[in-house]
């Protein structure tokens, strides 16, 4: 194989959920591309690994200070949705479904992984909701252990700011068969159900 098809095709195989088959195929892609479309995609890459930032209040990717959800002045400011990783809010916003600010958190407390509280701005968090006077803090992380250990350490940390903590429902997803849910998820189900 060419050296430089190899070296294409192990920089692809590097990305998560790509093998060194789908890198190939990628990278025989982009050979059947014109230049100047590779040019375009390889130049998109490098300036968004150059370029992109954090957003200085909420911590989503940004191209400027401050990410476009909390510089939209129409955003509920008295709600902060608190999630894992930048692709949680990405799939919170696909909803359209809620209109408040967000924070994220870059992980959650794993110390198998080296995340302790400290690493997930926190501070950054109790200082948002002071400054903007937030009313409601919404817990959206996922259900593992190390989710629920980070939801019950923010909610204690949240605790003396007198803010009202609440969790997304958890339970049966739409489609699910209900014999192949695990207990947790049902008693969560049971929990939260709602009337029809």
């Amino acid at each position: 194989m060419s050296k430089l098809l190899e070296n294409v095709v192990g920089e692809f195989a590097k990305l998560p959920g790509v093998g060194r088959r789908t890198a190939l195929r990628l990278a025989l892609h982009l050979l059947r591309q014109d230049v100047e479309d590779v040019d375009l995609f390889a130049g998109a890459v490098y300036q968004f690994r150059r370029d992109i930032r954090w957003c200085r209040q909420c911590r989503n990717l940004s191209d400027d200070e401050l990410c476009p959800i909390c510089s939209d002045p129409k955003r509920d400011r008295t709600t902060i949705c608190v999630v894992e990783q930048v692709g949680d809010l990405i799939s919170i916003e696909n909803t359209r479904q809620y209109n408040g600010l967000y924070h994220v958190l870059g992980g959650v407390i794993s110390p198998i992984q080296g995340i302790s509280p400290s690493d997930l701005h926190v501070d950054l968090l109790t200082d948002n909701i002071r400054r903007l006077g937030v009313r409601e803090v919404i817990l959206a992380l996922g259900t593992t252990i190390e989710g629920e250990t980070t939801s019950y350490y923010l909610t204690k940390k949240l605790q003396p700011l007198g803010v009202v903590v609440s969790v997304i429902s958890r339970g049966i997803g739409f489609g699910d068969e209900l014999e192949y849910a695990d207990e947790l998820t049902i008693t969560h189900a049971l929990r939260n159900r709602q009337p029809l």
